[in-house]
Protein backbone atom coordinates (compact mmCIF):
# COMPACT_ATOMS: atom_id res chain seq x y z
CA UNK A 1 0.00 0.00 0.00
CA UNK A 2 1.29 3.28 -0.75
CA UNK A 3 0.72 5.93 2.19
CA UNK A 4 1.31 9.92 2.26
CA UNK A 5 1.47 10.84 5.53
CA UNK A 6 0.98 14.97 5.93
CA UNK A 7 2.22 17.27 8.30
CA UNK A 8 2.20 21.33 8.41
CA UNK A 9 5.94 21.81 9.45
CA UNK A 10 9.23 19.86 9.87
CA UNK A 11 8.95 20.59 13.55
CA UNK A 12 5.76 18.25 13.53
CA UNK A 13 7.20 16.06 11.01
CA UNK A 14 10.49 15.36 12.78
CA UNK A 15 8.89 14.73 16.33
CA UNK A 16 5.14 13.09 15.38
CA UNK A 17 5.01 11.89 12.38
CA UNK A 18 8.32 9.88 11.59
CA UNK A 19 8.18 6.97 14.03
CA UNK A 20 4.83 5.68 12.15
CA UNK A 21 6.49 6.46 8.79
CA UNK A 22 9.53 3.92 10.35
CA UNK A 23 6.68 1.38 11.21
CA UNK A 24 4.57 1.85 8.05
CA UNK A 25 7.93 0.97 6.14
CA UNK A 26 8.71 -1.72 8.12
CA UNK A 27 5.30 -3.33 7.20
CA UNK A 28 6.02 -3.33 3.97
CA UNK A 29 4.11 -0.39 2.91
CA UNK A 30 5.46 2.49 -0.06
CA UNK A 31 5.66 5.36 2.51
CA UNK A 32 5.68 9.19 1.29
CA UNK A 33 5.53 12.52 3.33
CA UNK A 34 4.17 16.19 2.41
CA UNK A 35 5.12 18.82 4.69
CA UNK A 36 6.36 22.43 4.39
CA UNK A 37 9.75 22.74 3.69
CA UNK A 38 12.59 22.85 6.35
CA UNK A 39 15.91 22.37 7.87
CA UNK A 40 14.23 18.98 10.28
CA UNK A 41 13.42 17.29 7.25
CA UNK A 42 16.97 16.22 6.09
CA UNK A 43 17.08 13.91 9.01
CA UNK A 44 13.69 12.31 7.95
CA UNK A 45 15.00 12.38 4.04
CA UNK A 46 18.62 10.78 5.61
CA UNK A 47 16.53 7.94 6.37
CA UNK A 48 15.24 7.18 2.83
CA UNK A 49 11.71 8.70 2.98
CA UNK A 50 10.62 10.97 0.38
CA UNK A 51 9.63 14.58 1.71
CA UNK A 52 7.43 16.86 -0.67
CA UNK A 53 6.95 20.31 0.08
CA UNK A 54 3.88 21.55 0.29
CA UNK A 55 3.48 25.43 1.13
CA UNK A 56 1.10 25.11 4.41
CA UNK A 57 0.10 27.49 6.29
CA UNK A 58 -0.34 27.60 9.86
CA UNK A 59 -2.87 30.58 9.55
CA UNK A 60 -6.37 31.27 8.21
CA UNK A 61 -5.13 33.18 5.17
CA UNK A 62 -7.59 32.13 2.46
CA UNK A 63 -4.35 32.76 -0.89
CA UNK A 64 -2.00 30.71 1.57
CA UNK A 65 -4.11 27.94 2.12
CA UNK A 66 -5.84 27.80 -1.45
CA UNK A 67 -1.75 27.75 -2.95
CA UNK A 68 -1.47 25.03 0.00
CA UNK A 69 -4.25 23.23 -1.66
CA UNK A 70 -3.36 23.04 -5.48
CA UNK A 71 0.18 22.05 -4.60
CA UNK A 72 -1.81 19.21 -2.43
CA UNK A 73 -4.22 17.84 -4.89
CA UNK A 74 -1.16 17.95 -7.13
CA UNK A 75 0.71 15.61 -5.42
CA UNK A 76 -2.01 13.47 -4.64
CA UNK A 77 -2.67 13.07 -8.42
CA UNK A 78 0.56 12.46 -9.41
CA UNK A 79 1.72 9.90 -6.32
CA UNK A 80 -1.86 8.11 -6.03
CA UNK A 81 -1.76 7.20 -2.39
CA UNK A 82 -4.03 4.50 -1.26
CA UNK A 83 -4.04 5.96 2.04
CA UNK A 84 -3.75 9.91 3.46
CA UNK A 85 -3.19 9.60 6.79
CA UNK A 86 -3.57 13.96 8.12
CA UNK A 87 -2.28 15.29 10.76
CA UNK A 88 -2.95 19.14 12.61
CA UNK A 89 -5.85 21.47 12.08
CA UNK A 90 -5.11 23.29 9.34
CA UNK A 91 -2.80 20.90 6.88
CA UNK A 92 -5.68 18.20 8.35
CA UNK A 93 -7.95 19.27 7.16
CA UNK A 94 -6.92 20.68 3.25
CA UNK A 95 -5.80 17.34 2.93
CA UNK A 96 -8.71 15.30 3.44
CA UNK A 97 -10.67 17.71 1.17
CA UNK A 98 -7.80 17.30 -1.24
CA UNK A 99 -8.10 13.72 -0.55
CA UNK A 100 -11.53 13.41 -1.21
CA UNK A 101 -11.31 15.59 -4.70
CA UNK A 102 -8.44 13.10 -6.01
CA UNK A 103 -10.31 9.76 -5.52
CA UNK A 104 -8.00 8.76 -2.95
CA UNK A 105 -9.52 5.53 -1.36
CA UNK A 106 -9.02 6.35 2.45
CA UNK A 107 -8.31 9.05 4.60
CA UNK A 108 -7.37 9.24 7.89
CA UNK A 109 -6.96 11.70 10.48
CA UNK A 110 -5.23 12.30 13.99
CA UNK A 111 -5.89 15.05 16.17
CA UNK A 112 -3.08 16.52 18.03
CA UNK A 113 -5.59 18.80 20.26
CA UNK A 114 -8.15 20.84 19.32
CA UNK A 115 -8.08 24.28 19.05
CA UNK A 116 -11.62 24.76 20.12
CA UNK A 117 -10.28 23.54 23.88
CA UNK A 118 -7.46 25.82 24.01
CA UNK A 119 -8.13 29.46 25.42
CA UNK A 120 -8.96 32.27 23.28
CA UNK A 121 -11.93 34.29 21.76
CA UNK A 122 -15.58 32.64 21.17
CA UNK A 123 -14.85 32.80 17.74
CA UNK A 124 -11.56 31.16 16.74
CA UNK A 125 -13.18 27.94 18.81
CA UNK A 126 -16.25 28.34 17.15
CA UNK A 127 -14.59 28.34 13.80
CA UNK A 128 -12.04 25.17 14.85
CA UNK A 129 -14.83 23.56 16.08
CA UNK A 130 -16.21 24.14 12.63
CA UNK A 131 -13.28 23.18 10.71
CA UNK A 132 -13.45 19.99 12.68
CA UNK A 133 -16.45 19.30 11.98
CA UNK A 134 -16.37 19.63 8.22
CA UNK A 135 -13.21 17.58 8.62
CA UNK A 136 -15.07 14.80 10.16
CA UNK A 137 -17.46 14.11 7.59
CA UNK A 138 -14.40 13.84 5.13
CA UNK A 139 -12.43 10.85 7.75
CA UNK A 140 -12.56 7.14 7.47
CA UNK A 141 -10.28 6.82 10.52
CA UNK A 142 -10.56 9.11 13.04
CA UNK A 143 -7.55 9.14 15.88
CA UNK A 144 -6.86 11.29 18.62
CA UNK A 145 -3.62 11.13 20.68
CA UNK A 146 -5.66 11.61 24.29
CA UNK A 147 -8.21 9.87 25.35
CA UNK A 148 -10.41 12.77 26.70
CA UNK A 149 -10.21 14.31 22.93
CA UNK A 150 -11.62 11.21 21.87
CA UNK A 151 -14.73 11.41 24.10
CA UNK A 152 -15.32 15.03 22.99
CA UNK A 153 -15.23 14.18 19.20
CA UNK A 154 -17.28 11.80 20.03
CA UNK A 155 -19.87 13.85 21.89
CA UNK A 156 -19.44 16.59 19.46
CA UNK A 157 -20.59 14.54 16.79
CA UNK A 158 -17.25 15.22 15.05
CA UNK A 159 -16.64 11.41 14.64
CA UNK A 160 -18.90 8.83 15.86
CA UNK A 161 -16.02 6.57 15.99
CA UNK A 162 -12.38 8.68 17.09
CA UNK A 163 -10.83 6.49 18.86
CA UNK A 164 -7.41 6.98 21.13
CA UNK A 165 -4.56 6.22 19.74
CA UNK A 166 -1.97 7.79 22.68
CA UNK A 167 1.76 9.00 21.88
CA UNK A 168 4.70 7.15 22.39
CA UNK A 169 8.64 7.14 22.79
CA UNK A 170 11.26 4.92 22.88
CA UNK A 171 12.03 3.41 26.72
CA UNK A 172 15.26 2.75 25.63
CA UNK A 173 16.47 6.49 24.17
CA UNK A 174 14.29 8.44 26.95
CA UNK A 175 15.80 6.30 30.12
CA UNK A 176 17.47 7.64 33.55
CA UNK A 177 21.15 7.51 32.13
CA UNK A 178 24.20 8.26 35.24
CA UNK A 179 26.81 8.77 32.57
CA UNK A 180 25.20 11.37 30.68
CA UNK A 181 23.44 13.00 33.97
CA UNK A 182 27.16 13.62 34.75
CA UNK A 183 28.32 15.17 31.25
CA UNK A 184 25.79 17.52 30.97
CA UNK A 185 25.58 18.60 33.99
CA UNK A 186 29.46 19.42 33.88
CA UNK A 187 29.06 20.96 30.24
CA UNK A 188 26.55 23.34 31.86
CA UNK A 189 28.07 24.04 34.99
CA UNK A 190 25.45 22.39 37.61
CA UNK A 191 27.27 20.40 40.31
CA UNK A 192 26.09 16.77 41.40
CA UNK A 193 23.82 18.44 44.32
CA UNK A 194 22.05 20.88 42.44
CA UNK A 195 18.36 20.67 41.92
CA UNK A 196 17.13 21.20 38.24
CA UNK A 197 13.83 21.95 36.64
CA UNK A 198 13.90 21.36 33.40
CA UNK A 199 10.87 22.72 30.69
CA UNK A 200 10.80 21.27 27.14
CA UNK A 201 9.16 22.99 25.13
CA UNK A 202 8.41 25.34 21.74
CA UNK A 203 8.77 29.49 23.43
CA UNK A 204 5.24 30.49 23.05
CA UNK A 205 2.66 31.52 25.28
CA UNK A 206 0.42 28.98 25.88
CA UNK A 207 3.43 26.68 27.26
CA UNK A 208 3.37 28.69 30.54
CA UNK A 209 6.72 29.87 30.53
CA UNK A 210 5.76 33.52 31.75
CA UNK A 211 4.14 31.49 34.80
CA UNK A 212 7.15 29.44 35.12
CA UNK A 213 9.66 32.17 35.55
CA UNK A 214 7.55 33.86 37.68
CA UNK A 215 7.43 30.51 40.19
CA UNK A 216 10.82 29.94 40.18
CA UNK A 217 11.47 33.38 41.76
CA UNK A 218 9.33 31.96 44.78
CA UNK A 219 11.82 28.55 44.27
CA UNK A 220 15.43 29.35 45.49
CA UNK A 221 16.30 25.80 45.75
CA UNK A 222 16.41 24.57 42.24
CA UNK A 223 17.58 25.65 38.89
CA UNK A 224 15.39 25.99 35.60
CA UNK A 225 16.64 24.65 31.87
CA UNK A 226 14.48 25.57 29.31
CA UNK A 227 14.72 23.51 26.18
CA UNK A 228 13.22 24.63 22.87
CA UNK A 229 12.60 28.06 20.37
CA UNK A 230 9.92 29.69 19.60
CA UNK A 231 9.49 28.54 15.47
CA UNK A 232 9.13 30.78 12.59
CA UNK A 233 5.31 29.73 12.02
CA UNK A 234 4.73 30.28 16.16
CA UNK A 235 1.39 33.06 16.80
CA UNK A 236 0.87 34.67 19.99
CA UNK A 237 2.51 36.73 22.33
CA UNK A 238 6.01 37.01 22.41
CA UNK A 239 8.11 35.61 25.59
CA UNK A 240 10.95 37.82 25.15
CA UNK A 241 10.59 39.94 27.95
CA UNK A 242 9.50 37.49 30.45
CA UNK A 243 12.82 35.88 29.75
CA UNK A 244 14.20 39.29 30.18
CA UNK A 245 12.57 39.87 33.19
CA UNK A 246 13.63 36.63 34.69
CA UNK A 247 17.06 37.09 33.51
CA UNK A 248 17.38 40.32 36.15
CA UNK A 249 15.25 38.58 38.94
CA UNK A 250 17.02 34.80 38.34
CA UNK A 251 20.31 35.82 37.40
CA UNK A 252 21.84 31.95 37.13
CA UNK A 253 19.57 29.63 38.41
CA UNK A 254 17.68 30.27 34.74
CA UNK A 255 19.56 28.64 31.65
CA UNK A 256 18.23 28.30 27.98
CA UNK A 257 19.10 26.01 26.25
CA UNK A 258 17.82 26.33 22.78
CA UNK A 259 17.04 23.55 20.68
CA UNK A 260 18.85 20.27 21.79
CA UNK A 261 18.47 16.83 19.75
CA UNK A 262 19.79 15.42 22.70
CA UNK A 263 17.03 16.17 25.02
CA UNK A 264 17.09 12.85 26.64
CA UNK A 265 20.53 13.33 27.74
CA UNK A 266 19.46 17.26 29.17
CA UNK A 267 16.37 15.05 30.81
CA UNK A 268 18.73 12.45 32.32
CA UNK A 269 20.62 15.21 34.07
CA UNK A 270 17.44 16.76 35.29
CA UNK A 271 15.70 16.06 38.54
CA UNK A 272 11.46 17.98 37.66
CA UNK A 273 10.08 18.02 34.91
CA UNK A 274 7.66 20.65 34.22
CA UNK A 275 4.98 21.88 31.29
CA UNK A 276 2.65 24.68 32.64
CA UNK A 277 0.93 24.59 29.62
CA UNK A 278 -2.66 26.19 28.86
CA UNK A 279 -3.55 23.68 26.06
CA UNK A 280 -2.27 20.31 25.07
CA UNK A 281 -2.83 17.19 23.07
CA UNK A 282 -0.72 14.69 24.75
CA UNK A 283 2.57 16.47 25.22
CA UNK A 284 5.13 14.02 24.14
CA UNK A 285 7.65 15.90 26.44
CA UNK A 286 5.97 14.89 29.55
CA UNK A 287 6.31 11.17 28.11
CA UNK A 288 9.93 11.29 28.10
CA UNK A 289 10.73 12.66 31.15
CA UNK A 290 8.41 9.91 32.85
CA UNK A 291 10.40 6.80 30.89
CA UNK A 292 13.81 9.16 32.16
CA UNK A 293 12.26 8.61 35.70
CA UNK A 294 11.19 11.94 36.42
CA UNK A 295 8.41 13.60 38.57
CA UNK A 296 6.10 15.93 36.61
CA UNK A 297 4.80 18.98 37.52
CA UNK A 298 2.40 20.18 34.89
CA UNK A 299 -1.00 21.26 34.72
CA UNK A 300 -4.72 20.37 35.25
CA UNK A 301 -5.87 20.27 31.15
CA UNK A 302 -6.76 18.06 28.60
CA UNK A 303 -3.70 15.32 28.00
CA UNK A 304 -1.41 15.45 30.89
CA UNK A 305 -3.99 15.00 33.29
CA UNK A 306 -4.50 11.53 32.04
CA UNK A 307 -0.40 10.99 31.87
CA UNK A 308 0.17 12.20 35.91
CA UNK A 309 -1.54 10.63 38.55
CA UNK A 310 -1.31 13.65 41.49
CA UNK A 311 1.07 12.51 44.42
CA UNK A 312 1.59 9.17 42.76
CA UNK A 313 4.23 10.13 39.34
CA UNK A 314 4.08 14.28 40.14
CA UNK A 315 1.82 17.19 40.58
CA UNK A 316 -0.93 18.82 38.28
CA UNK A 317 -1.57 22.42 39.32
CA UNK A 318 -4.45 25.13 37.71
CA UNK A 319 -3.07 26.39 34.18
CA UNK A 320 -1.59 30.11 34.33
CA UNK A 321 -1.32 30.21 38.15
CA UNK A 322 2.13 31.19 39.80
CA UNK A 323 1.52 30.44 43.45
CA UNK A 324 0.28 26.66 43.21
CA UNK A 325 2.88 26.46 40.62
CA UNK A 326 5.49 27.72 42.35
CA UNK A 327 4.65 25.51 45.56
CA UNK A 328 3.87 22.03 43.55
CA UNK A 329 7.80 22.66 42.74
CA UNK A 330 9.35 23.82 45.85
CA UNK A 331 7.65 20.57 47.43
CA UNK A 332 9.61 17.99 44.86
CA UNK A 333 12.71 20.47 45.12
CA UNK A 334 12.38 19.91 49.47
CA UNK A 335 12.11 16.26 49.19
CA UNK A 336 14.67 13.84 47.14
CA UNK A 337 12.48 10.84 48.60
CA UNK A 338 9.46 11.87 47.05
CA UNK A 339 11.17 12.99 43.92
CA UNK A 340 13.13 9.12 43.91
CA UNK A 341 9.35 7.79 44.71
CA UNK A 342 7.25 9.83 42.04
CA UNK A 343 10.37 9.83 39.10
CA UNK A 344 10.08 5.48 39.66
CA UNK A 345 6.40 5.51 39.49
CA UNK A 346 6.16 7.73 36.57
CA UNK A 347 8.72 5.58 34.60
CA UNK A 348 6.68 2.77 35.27
CA UNK A 349 3.27 4.21 34.43
CA UNK A 350 5.01 5.26 31.05
CA UNK A 351 6.36 1.95 29.87
CA UNK A 352 3.20 0.57 30.77
CA UNK A 353 1.11 3.19 28.43
CA UNK A 354 3.23 5.30 26.00
CA UNK A 355 6.01 2.64 25.06
CA UNK A 356 6.44 3.97 21.29
CA UNK A 357 6.56 0.29 19.53
CA UNK A 358 3.25 -0.44 21.27
CA UNK A 359 1.93 2.67 20.21
CA UNK A 360 2.98 2.62 16.90
CA UNK A 361 2.02 -1.06 16.14
CA UNK A 362 -1.93 0.19 17.53
CA UNK A 363 -1.98 3.16 15.09
CA UNK A 364 -1.20 0.92 12.28
CA UNK A 365 -3.53 -1.50 13.24
CA UNK A 366 -5.68 1.03 13.48
CA UNK A 367 -5.07 2.97 10.30
CA UNK A 368 -5.54 -0.75 8.82
CA UNK A 369 -1.59 -0.93 7.86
Amino acid sequence: MRVLFIANVDFSLRHFILPLMRGARARGHEVLAACAEGPLLEIVRAEGFTVIPVPFSRSLSPRANLAALRCLRQVIRERRPNLVHAHFPIAGLLARVAARLEGVPRTAYTVHGFLFNQPGPLWRRGLSLAMEWIGGRLTDTFLTVSEEEAGDARRLRIHRHATAALNGRDPARFRPDPVARAEVRAELGASPEEVVVTAVSRLVRHKGHPELLRAMEAVPGATLWVVGERLSTDHGGNVEPDFARAAGTLGPRVRRLGYRHDTERVLAASDIFCLPSHFEGLPMSVIEAMLTGLPVVATDISGPREQVVPGETGLLVPPAAVAPLAAALNQLTDDAALRRRMGEAARARALARYDEARVVGRTLDLLGL
